[in-house]
Parts: C-alpha cells; sequence; structure tokens
C-alpha cells in the first residue's frame, strides 16, 4: 500500500494539473487570477516550516475549482510545493480521507519536510459548506422527477456563486490558515 507521501512524490504539479484541466478550467483559472493574498504575512510565516501539499481533487468538481486556485496562491506566496492525486484514478487513496463516510473532494494533506502527514483541511470551507447544505435541502426528494434538473440547475448556480463572489475565497483561506496554524502549535 502507497504512503499518502508516495502520492506526493507520483502527483502532478498543480500548475500542470490546472494547464491540463479538461472541465471547468476557465472557472478555476478565473478564481486563481482574482484571488489575492491577504497582506498579514502568512505566507511568508509558512515559508519557515517547510510544507508540502497533496490536493486530492477531479476537475469536474466545483468545490476544487473554487479551493485549488486559493491553495495554489498561497502555496506559491509560501514557496510551497503543492502537487495533485486524481480521486478517481485510485480510490485507495481518498477512502483513508473520507468525509462523512463519502468521499467528498477537494482534500488537502498537510506534510512536513520528512514526508510526515501532520494534518488535512476539505472538502470545503464554513461558509460554503452552509450554502451547499441549504441548497441541498431546497432539493426534492432523489426519487422525484424534477430532482436531476433541479439539481443541476442548483449546482451551476453554486458554482457561478463560487466563480464570482470573493468572500468565499477569502473563507477558504481563513479555514486553511486556521487548519495550518493549529497544526503548526
Amino acid at each position: 500500500m502507497k504512503t499518502e507521501q508516495q502520492y506526493f512524490e507520483e502527483g502532478k504539479s498543480i500548475q500542470t494539473y490546472m494547464d491540463e484541466m479538461s472541465m471547468l478550467k476557465e472557472e478555476s483559472f478565473a478564481v486563481y487570477e482574482q484571488f489575492q493574498l491577504p497582506a498579514a504575512g502568512f505566507a511568508e510565516e509558512l515559508k519557515k516550516h517547510q510544507l508540502h501539499f497533496l490536493t486530492i481533487t477531479e476537475d469536474w468538481c466545483g468545490d476544487a475549482m473554487m479551493i485549488n486556485p486559493v491553495i495554489r496562491k498561497l502555496a506559491e506566496g509560501a514557496d510551497i510545493e503543492v502537487r495533485v492525486a486524481l480521486r478517481d484514478a485510485d480510490t485507495d487513496l481518498i477512502d483513508r480521507h473520507l468525509t462523512n463516510g463519502g468521499r467528498a473532494i477537494p482534500m488537502i494533506l498537510i506534510f512536513d519536510n520528512q514526508g510526515q502527514l501532520l494534518g488535512k483541511w476539505g472538502p470545503r470551507a464554513p461558509k460554503a459548506q452552509q450554502i451547499v447544505d441549504e441548497v441541498r435541502a431546497a432539493l426534492p426528494p432523489k426519487d422525484d422527477s424534477s430532482f436531476a434538473e433541479k439539481q443541476k440547475g442548483a449546482f451551476g448556480s453554486l458554482r457561478k456563486r463560487y466563480t464570482e463572489e470573493s468572500a468565499l475565497w477569502s473563507d477558504v483561506y481563513d479555514s486553511f490558515k486556521d487548519t495550518i496554524l493549529a497544526i503548526l502549535k
């Protein structure tokens, strides 16, 4: 069985992954180009800790479309290497990091410079989770004939919000920062 560090070593860079996206690429790059790191100095502080990140993701995922560019921006500012493992290519990795029993993505694994897994973050920040919960609660039951159509519309609207609402990007940054700070205590 491969270790999380081995998945990191085999993964492609976040830059290559984003360049090769076949779905939601334009939206993901829109977030990447517009998101600005806060000037609070967190990226500079992170440089001292020699971390690296592995994101378990897929390019069809709306949450990943918004989150990966934010994590990439932070990592670039802190000189942290980020690599990607595709969830569906080898489910052994995501099955070690389930969320409420599900294979929710993205999941960001955080390592020290010896390859020791220190912690993880994902699949979404609190404000986005609240929005997703509200969207899901408003959908009809899965056996309703209109479910698929309404779900598609709801998730399309959600992706639009993820692409346009910078407060959601900031929430991702703040939530991830809080996780890192808790790990580094």
